[in-house]
């Protein structure tokens, strides 16, 4: 047994002893019943980090009389109700998506599990709501055709609708102008409508919204989608037989994870990704020539997509076969090392700053800066600006009346889209989305149910199980 203090709030309990035989879990049932604050909600300061349930106490260095910091907030005192019990079902329909913690699953009208999974997913990003709320719905602009136009309103009026809603939806306007506007996925075989692939129809989706809301006339909406998930590479393309090099600046909805015996994570299938080889001709040789393509991300958004790259064409069974191959992802994802020079100088200051909030939130002290630090960092910051054309890669897309936020290059997992089965143009896609309450839901068409981490985290193949095959990060940001 080791004696420890334990500081709570304003609160120090002393000789609270550690049974090093048992797994830390135990002792936070201990503090438990000492604080009320219920084991999962507890954040205790060791060395190394956070102490997690299942840590060794051998390796922690844990000594008798040693002061922990615990954060967490206690259970609430369960009062008698003032009113009388409600049925959820007899609230208004408004108020039953705010009780159930869900918004509404949609009807599969036929193999469109690909379009409702995909849907699910941008449906939880609340800014691109916001940019179709806004959107004209006296006609089109002039640089817009009217399939998009109005591919873009019924996306607006869907998402709307399953904001009210907790019972199922048919989508079956949206469906309808898809298929029109994209006529790949109105395709029949004996009468029936194909499975289609959902990065398709992801990608198809994304690129209709991004030309109707750029041309809306609105500045605020001048690239909204841009802003939300573009994603800016810089390239640098070699010659290696030549020595030719030069550069390019791309912009791109999706990063590439690149499957391959030697990947297991997603950080390695993604610098993987980041890499290339093309033919082309080449002016020195005067013939074609190989060029290795290296890029680095110059520009970050504040949603990440990460597309896995599962699928590959099999001449022999005249389809796209999948890759099962097991790729493990994290909930936080960092890009720093994905990022380009100039990047990151820019998220240095902002990845201090985050550092330290997420320190004072535990307890600990952040190293504090002089006023003519601080005054040297802000025109460092302002040089940067100015030297970029308006520094816009590390600052994040405001919503009204929120402040500045600069991107720190960290983002939280969000949704991911899984497949199930063994080619794209069959099998089952869901979308699985984290809800603003933290809570995560599976959305299998018409049937949400709620899922928790460690369901999240088991979609990374391996298997015939749910595999993810897109993902979506959110921006941690940092106000200034």
């Amino acid at each position: 047994m080791i004696p420890v203090s334990v500081k709570w709030q304003k609160e120090l309990f002393k000789d609270v002893e550690i049974d090093t035989t048992q797994p830390p879990y135990v002792f936070k049932c201990q503090l438990y019943d000492l604080t009320g604050v219920p084991p999962e909600r507890q954040k205790i300061m060791v060395k190394g980090g956070l102490l997690k349930d299942d840590a060794d106490w051998s390796t922690l260095g844990v000594k008798e009389g040693q002061k922990l910091m615990m954060m967490g907030t206690a259970d609430e005192i369960i009062k008698s109700p003032e009113k009388g019990t409600v049925f959820v079902e007899d609230l208004p329909e408004e108020e039953q998506v705010v009780a159930v913690g869900h918004t509404a699953g949609l009807f599969n009208l036929g193999n469109t599990c690909y379009m409702n999974s995909t849907l699910q997913c941008l449906h939880s990003v609340p800014e691109l709501k916001s940019a179709l709320i806004q959107y004209s719905h006296s006609g089109r602009n002039n640089d817009v055709d009217q399939s998009s136009h109005l591919l873009t309103v019924a996306t607006r009026d869907l998402f709307n609708e399953l904001d009210k809603s907790v019972k199922p939806v048919a989508p079956m306007q949206f469906w309808m102008l898809l298929r029109k506007k994209y006529p790949q996925f109105g395709q029949l075989h004996n009468g029936v409508f194909m499975q289609q692939d959902a990065e398709e129809c992801w990608t198809q989706l994304l690129y209709t919204l991004s030309q109707s809301l750029r041309s809306n006339g609105s500045s605020e909406n001048a690239d909204a989608v841009k802003a939300l998930f573009g994603i800016e590479l810089i390239s640098r393309i070699h010659c290696q037989e030549s020595n030719e090099e030069s550069s390019e600046t791309e912009s791109v909805y999706s990063l590439k994870c690149h499957i391959s015996q030697e990947v297991n994570h997603l950080h390695e299938g993604i610098k993987h990704g980041l890499k290339s080889e093309l033919e082309k001709a080449s002016p020195a040789l005067g013939r074609s020539a190989i060029y290795l393509k290296e890029s680095r991300i110059n520009a970050l958004p504040r949603y990440l997509t990460v597309q896995f790259v599962r699928f590959f064409w099999k001449r022999e069974s005249n389809q796209k076969a999948k890759i099962l191959r097991k790729v493990d992802y994290p909930l936080e994802l960092d890009v720093y090392d994905f990022c380009s020079d100039d990047l990151r100088k820019k998220l240095e200051a902002p990845r201090k700053l985050l550092r330290d909030e997420e320190g004072k939130k535990l307890g600990l002290k952040g190293s504090e800066k002089s006023s003519v630090q601080k005054d040297n960092d802000e025109k460092m910051a302002d040089a940067e600006g100015s030297s970029n054309g308006g520094g816009e890669p590390s600052v994040a897309p405001m919503e009204e009346g929120e402040k500045a936020a600069e991107m720190t290059g960290i983002y939280d997992l969000v949704a991911v889209l899984t497949h199930k089965g063994r080619s794209a143009d069959s099998g089952h896609y869901v979308g699985w989305v984290k809800q603003e309450n933290g809570k995560w839901i599976e959305f299998d068409d018409d049937n949400p149910k709620p899922r928790i981490e460690d369901d999240i985290t088991r979609l990374s193949g391996g298997g015939d199980w749910h595999m993810a095959y897109i993902i979506m990060y959110k921006a941690r940001v940092v106000s200034v």
